[in-house]
């Protein structure tokens, strides 16, 4: 029982990160709506960058995790940058 209380105790911090993450996205997102959108391939670019960034962590033996995060940041700066023609 104490095993379950201490695991408890060490998952409280990340608990209430993640709470309050939810909290500033969420109210980020109300804003955007009253502003126009922009279109740009900023989702395509994450999703090519997680695969890229998966398959270079696996061909360097490095983390997974880390190539994904890296790679997903990496496609939406790239993405972003460029606009969806009307």
């Amino acid at each position: 029982m104490n095993g379950l209380y201490d695991g408890a105790m060490a998952a409280l911090p990340w608990i209430a990160v993640g709470l309050v993450l939810a909290i500033f996205f969420a109210r980020s997102a109300s804003h955007k709506k009253k502003t126009e959108k922009i279109e740009d391939y900023g989702t395509e670019g994450m999703s090519l960058g997680m695969c890229i960034g998966v398959a270079m962590a696996t061909a360097m033996h490095m983390n997974v995790g880390l190539g994904l995060s890296i790679g997903m940041v990496i496609g939406l700066a790239v993405g972003s940058s460029m606009k969806k023609e009307e």
